[in-house]
């Protein structure tokens, strides 16, 4: 799943500058120019003060814009049915094509033997992986080896490689026995439980079985330098633009996919694909951001993710039915073609637009706004615009660095403890969501399931920014998150294993007698795992809104951008997860635990942000003075029972 960034959600005051008495300056806003004072008011912005915080129009919009994370989620989320770890074995020879799969691999294949010791460590005894030779009356067991590895309860078989013999001039029953393998060339794929994928496309096991994770790495980084580039673009070219050209570049790209000739094109498109897939989420974000205001900001910030579990529950129905990579790959594609009609409901963004002087189409946009909200638009709206447009400070000219997020302790501080949050929520969340199939259980009931636990996780987070403020739930749930994969460590494994001492022999054919492992305790694994998933999806709501309060006004954008660059890392890693279970069966699962606790404790090291004024200026967020107000348009009273003062007159 994608994730926007809060760093557009908050903006700096407009000012004006009058002469006092004794000859000294003083900041007057337009707030105070209208008669109300700057304590009765929390910060605004044009389109709250004109039609209202929150309404019927902020609603409907928001509800639309949160539409466009259902692709973005189906295309971060399909490799898991679309690269998944299937069974495969070497080609039949023509003569041999009418023989079933079992007998075919206990013929021609030897059986991978990896030793499990107590700590679920595989053990390989030999060379190059291709372990022990199939038992035949003329191989022998290595003695004191009694439990072997077994998947599903049946022999693990050397899929890499074949018996050296010629079998298109050998009889089926005339085999003679061979301890020397050769490596093969072509493969068979079980394609029962999720059809073609890009797995048996393109071959890519044994020696290529690195790839899938090269390909998810190369989207993931797309995501990740996307996630830099696209906030620029967005400034440059507006929101809705930046939105909906980022929709058709994705449309294009993947659908492109299905037609992939080669691996590499499909790596290349898979970039390509994650690169703008980011941009569609990050323009929706501060599309939607931008047109509510005050305390709903955060509401409809954090519901605006609503979608994303949705999501989940959805490609897993999905791929369910629609079996095959590329079939898949049109399922969760078409569908976006229905987004393109809401080029000619979603507006532009009012804030862009005054700040880029087009105050004409601002006005147009208020006049809706106020019509969909039953308002009446201040008869001097226009004017107040005008005046918000000419009293540019202007020491925003002078544009922060990056190197202003390190010139100052503090500062400094923040930064670095950011960094190290952001990586770990980003690496325990992605690391649980895209590795589903590999904790056990079934892979669509599992995908499900992180849907369901993720709504009320959702749900959640907004109680806790509204009523309990950021450190000390986001420190609580990312802990427990980290716990619960720790926990999953002391679940004994559930893996079978052959027992040499009940092994019976054939003249030709050897059955292994396979005792199953306690693989009963499988749910105890997912339990804890979801567990997981529901209180790192907690955090993962809060983290934006916390991080963007922690920077002042001038480094927000620098600040939450370059905290994505320390997610994109996190990302990354992720495809190489679970590649660590060739060192220990429970090694990915604790490596999400110790960061999940690290990063929760990393929290308590930073100041709480909730009921505070936000810092404007780099010494402000030095020495946590307290904010200037902003302008209004409107005078208005104070609102009593509700969460802010929008619809008071």
């Amino acid at each position: 799943m994608l994730r926007a960034s809060g760093s557009d959600t908050k903006d700096s005051a407009s000012m004006a500058t009058t002469a006092t008495p004794n000859g000294g300056p003083v900041k007057t806003t337009l707030k105070d120019s209208f008669g109300s004072t700057a304590e009765e008011e929390e910060e605004d912005d044009p389109v709250s003060q004109a039609v209202g915080e929150f309404g019927r129009w902020q609603l409907q919009l928001t509800f639309l814009l949160s539409l466009f994370n259902v692709p973005c989620t189906f295309h971060i989320f399909a490799v898991t049915f679309q690269a998944p770890v299937v069974d495969f074995w070497c080609t039949r020879p023509p003569g041999f094509t009418e023989m079933d799969v079992p007998t075919w691999r206990n013929m021609s294949h030897s059986v991978v033997l990896s030793q499990v010791n107590s700590t679920g460590r595989r053990a390989n005894r030999c060379p190059d992986n291709c372990v022990q030779c199939q038992l035949r009356t003329k191989t022998i067991a290595p003695k004191g080896m009694s439990r072997w590895a077994t998947q599903n309860g049946t022999p693990e078989y050397d899929a890499c490689a074949v018996w050296d013999m010629d079998y298109n001039n050998t009889a089926i029953n005339n085999v003679a026995t061979t301890n020397i393998t050769r490596l093969c060339t072509d493969w068979e794929f079980s394609r029962e439980e999720f059809g073609d994928t890009i797995i048996s496309q393109w071959n890519l096991v044994c020696d290529r079985q690195a790839l899938p994770n090269v390909a998810e790495m190369m989207f993931l980084a797309g995501v990740a330098l996307g996630g830099l580039i696209s906030g620029m673009i967005s400034d440059r070219f507006g929101r809705k633009k930046t939105l909906m050209g980022s929709l058709v570049l994705q449309i294009c790209i993947a659908l492109s996919m299905t037609f992939c000739p080669w691996f590499e094109v499909y790596v290349a498109l898979r970039f390509c694909l994650g690169f703008i897939s980011v941009g569609v989420v990050f323009s929706g974000f501060v599309l939607c951001m931008e047109l509510v205001g005050g305390k709903w900001r955060t509401i409809s910030g954090v519901s605006y993710l609503f979608p994303v579990p949705l999501s989940y529950i959805a490609i897993a129905g999905i791929a369910y039915y629609v079996r095959g990579w590329k079939n898949l790959q049109l399922a969760i594609t078409l569908p976006s073609l229905l987004l393109f009609g809401l080029w000619w409901i979603l507006p532009e963004s009012p804030r862009w637009l005054l700040a880029m002087g087009r105050k004409d189409e601002v006005m147009l946009i208020l006049k809706e706004a106020a019509r969909v909200n039953k308002r009446q638009l201040p008869a001097n709206t226009d004017k107040i615009l005008q005046q918000m447009m000419d009293m540019k400070d202007p020491g925003d000219e002078k544009k922060a660095g990056i190197l202003d997020l390190f010139r100052t302790p503090n500062m400094r501080k923040t930064s670095l403890i950011l960094y190290i949050i952001w990586f770990s929520v980003y690496l325990v969340y992605y690391g649980l969501v895209l590795n589903l199939g590999k904790i056990g259980g079934n892979v669509y009931l599992n995908t499900i399931l992180s849907g369901v636990v993720e709504i009320p996780a959702i749900a959640i987070s907004i109680l806790i920014l509204l009523k309990m403020g950021r450190r000390g739930p986001f420190c609580l749930t990312l802990m427990v998150s980290g716990v619960a994969c720790f926990l999953t460590l002391l679940v004994p494994l559930g893996r079978s294993y052959l027992d040499w001492n009940t092994i019976s022999l054939t003249p030709m054919y050897n059955h292994l007698d396979v005792v199953t492992g306690r693989s009963d305790l499988e749910w105890i694994t997912i339990s804890l795992a979801m567990l997981g998933k529901f209180a790192v999806s907690s955090s993962n709501a809060v983290m934006p809104v916390f991080t963007a309060e922690l920077f002042p006004t001038v480094v927000r954008n620098l600040g939450v951008g370059s905290s994505n660059v320390s997610a994109g890392v996190a990302l990354m890693l992720v495809p190489y997860l679970w590649n660590l279970t060739d060192i220990d069966a429970r090694v990915p699962m604790g490596v999400l635990g110790v960061f999940g606790i690290v990063g929760g404790l990393s929290v308590l090291l930073l100041p709480e942000t909730a009921n505070r004024p936000l810092a404007e200026t780099l010494q402000e967020g030095e020495d946590a003075r307290v904010m200037e107000r902003r302008p209004s348009i409107v005078p208005r009273r104070k609102s009593r029972g509700n969460c802010n003062g929008s619809f008071a007159e």
